[in-house]
């Protein structure tokens, strides 16, 4: 099956792809293209996966860049090839890298300033969200040279609204930190709360001066057929889910 890759003019001219789950080797639970080398899928087949996407943004596969997520603030400056280390966020100006990101409900978000030759790549959930990944990565770009107000980001596919329901208590944890955090939060059934992730991340962007962001408008948990969702799966009972990768390239 071939690929299934979405993209974003906000980005042009940047090569850049949020992959959907179509065009994989996996199977079972992690049916299509799980790029999760944390997942308990066979290594191998993984691998695999991971060629077709270095593949589709034609470079080789020691040039396709991660890092080990722990749904925190940090962000690494990539000047290399090779292992990372842990953060959640990456920058470089080097021709020939490409940034990498995996989620299954969290913001992948790409970030490109084609006149500096700086790019970024994201992975925030609530978390990182809150303590200030989106804003961390805009610094270090600008530490590249790059200037915010040159800088479009674009949120892919991630879990929606209407999909996202919290507690009492997750809503406490925005307001105690952000009071304008309310605006992200409808209400659900009983003391429930349904919390707009992607909105939140677009006024944090925003707020932090970018020039251009926006979502895809995606919703991981209401497309099975297109993407991996970590909520879907703990609510299907399933022992373990696939991880969706986005990628960013000079």
């Amino acid at each position: 099956m071939t690929l299934e890759i979405l993209t974003s003019d906000a980005l042009t001219p940047t090569r850049h792809g949020f992959f959907t789950r179509r065009g994989g080797a996996s199977s079972g639970i992690f049916a299509g293209l799980n790029c999760g080398t944390g997942s308990s899928d066979q290594s191998e087949i993984v691998a695999i996966n991971r060629g077709r996407v270095a593949q589709a943004m034609e470079i080789g596969a020691d040039n396709l860049i991660g890092v080990h997520q722990i749904h925190s603030a940090l962000v690494a400056t990539v000047t290399t090839p090779g292992p990372q280390g842990r953060a959640d966020a990456m920058v470089t100006n080097v021709p020939g890298l490409a940034l990498s990101i995996l989620t299954a409900d969290c913001m992948p978000v790409l970030l490109s300033d084609p006149e500096a030759g700086v790019i970024g790549a994201v992975h925030a959930g609530w978390r990182g969200a809150l303590d200030g990944i989106l804003e961390e990565t805009l610094d270090a770009m600008e530490a590249l040279g790059s200037d915010r107000e040159d800088i479009a980001a674009v949120i892919g596919p991630c879990i929606s609204q209407a999909a996202y329901e919290v507690g009492p208590e997750f809503l406490d944890r925005f307001t105690a930190e952000d009071a304008d955090a309310e605006w992200f939060f409808a209400n659900g059934e009983g003391d429930r709360y349904l919390f707009d992730l992607p909105g939140y991340g677009l006024k944090r962007l925003r707020d932090a001066g970018i020039g251009h962001a926006e979502w895809t408008r995606h919703c991981t948990y209401a497309q099975p057929d297109l993407f991996y969702s970590y909520r879907r799966s703990v609510h299907a009972g399933e022992a373990d889910y696939g991880r969706l990768i986005s990628v960013i390239r000079l």
